[in-house]
């Protein structure tokens, strides 16, 4: 009798074993998978947030994802930190090489941590683009984010400070006064991380997962336009189609093409920015307001004053300001010396586009491949209308503007109109000129003083 008893609870005993081995297994087998190998920034941020999206939309076991950073932007840090910690689903990072500074926050923010060997991990002072460690509010507020994202996932607080505040004593990892930073072998030794690791595949072993289900995050389209797009230098040149378009659009009245590259050119620098959370409603209007001023002072008010100069100033603020991300004006919450950069990345490129209008501006807009771009009224000269003018006796003889020139219009002398440039700035319709010189087939007009 006792020996059917003992071979029953055998039985259960190895029919228990066998749904635990079972539970075992199918935990955390579908895992999904993602790559963090750039600077913590806008991109990076895109990615991590699409992929947790995905990645709980299919209610996976697991969030894998192999980081090698050397850092970037805390604010954009701190934003997939978070993501990482208000996440259901457990992660797990793989540092193959590097988790410096903004890197190492994130790795905090996992559930685990492995490392290949020669990897490190830690450096995260705050500092400008330079190099140059910032002040001590930046350092202050680092600290308290390394210190309660390693309290959260129950890690040693004072190792995530020692990463960023030399002055944390943690004996026998660091020499006195020097920022932390931990080998791989390290990491381990202190269980900061769970084990080294070789590859993807010595992680998931490590995990207990033999048979996975593994998915691999896939970057669309759409995410590598968007990264191309807010490339700087891609930036500077949009700017500079923004700029020349309307600069031609004023030099061409009514043809309306080089008005919509300059629109084109505004949506394909504002749009990517405004998706990656950068460019707010407040600085798009502030564009479109300055452009609205411009406007008003070329067609409105004569001369160029008070309008025109605000007009310009909203302009530059509105790009600049759309490159960073800030709270209205308050841009500290932003990477140090990214406004800076950001105003004279707008500044350079408008620059540049006042230099290009200036030298190729005349020249571009007589082309046959711009004129076959636009449409335009024909112009006769069985009408009065000429294209240029070649007579040298055309100086000191008077006429009458026949549009408003600011500086550039037409006038009519002796029955026929001209392309000329008003040498006082302005002048209005009507008002009778002379011309006192031409260059390069081109009329200099002054108004014609009565006494």
């Amino acid at each position: 009798m006792g020996e059917k008893i003992r071979r029953k609870l055998l039985a259960c005993l190895a029919c228990l074993i066998g749904i635990l081995a079972s539970a075992v297994e199918v935990r955390a087998q579908h895992v999904y998978r993602f790559d963090l190998k750039e600077d913590i920034g806008p991109n990076a941020w895109r990615t991590v947030k699409n992929a947790y999206a995905e990645a709980e939309k299919r209610n996976v076991d697991l969030v894998l994802m192999e980081m090698n950073t050397f850092g970037g932007m805390v604010n954009f840090a701190d934003s997939i930190r978070v993501r990482i910690l208000d996440s259901p689903l457990e992660t797990v990072v793989f540092i193959n090489h590097n988790a410096a500074s903004a890197g190492a926050l994130i790795s905090l923010a996992s559930d685990r941590i492995y490392m290949s060997k020669g990897s490190s991990i830690g450096a995260a002072s705050v500092v400008d683009q330079s190099g140059q460690v910032l002040p001590e509010k930046h350092q202050s507020y680092m600290r308290g984010l390394m210190r309660a994202t390693a309290e959260a996932k129950g890690r040693d607080p004072r190792v995530a400070e020692a990463f960023v505040d030399g002055d944390v004593d943690v004996p026998n990892l660091k020499p006195p006064g020097k920022v932390l930073t931990l080998t791989s072998s390290e990491a381990v030794k202190i269980n900061l991380a769970e084990a080294e690791a070789s590859s993807i595949a010595d992680v998931l072993a490590a995990e207990g997962i033999t048979e996975p289900q593994l998915t691999q995050h896939q970057v669309t389209a759409i995410d590598r336009i968007i990264a191309f797009l807010i490339n700087p230098a891609v930036s500077g040149v949009l700017i500079l189609l923004i700029m020349g378009g309307i600069y031609f659009e004023l030099q061409t009245p009514g043809i309306g093409f080089a008005l919509v590259v300059a629109a084109i050119a505004a949506v394909l620098f504002f749009a990517p920015l405004y998706i990656q959370g950068l460019a707010d409603n407040w600085e798009i209007a502030l564009f479109i307001v300055g452009l609205m001023l411009i406007a008003l002072e070329l067609f409105v008010i004569p001369g160029f004053g008070v309008a025109g100069i605000l007009g310009i100033a909203c302009v530059i603020c509105g790009l600049a300001f759309s490159m960073v991300i800030n709270d209205y004006f308050n841009f500290s919450i932003g990477e140090p010396g990214m406004l800076f950069n950001s105003f004279l990345l707008v500044t350079a490129s408008m620059i540049g586009a006042t230099v290009i209008m200036v030298i190729f501006g005349k020249s571009l807009l007589r082309t046959r491949a711009f004129k076959r771009l636009v449409l335009q009224d024909e112009q006769r000269s069985a009408e009065g209308y000429t294209s240029s003018v070649k007579d040298v006796s055309m100086v000191e003889k008077e006429g009458i503007a026949k549009t408003v020139l600011r500086p550039s219009g037409k006038v009519e002398i002796d029955g026929r109109w001209y392309d000329a440039v008003a040498l006082d700035g302005f002048i209005d319709i009507g008002e009778a000129i002379y011309v006192e010189k031409h260059e390069n087939y081109n009329l200099f007009v002054r108004k014609k003083r009565t006494i």
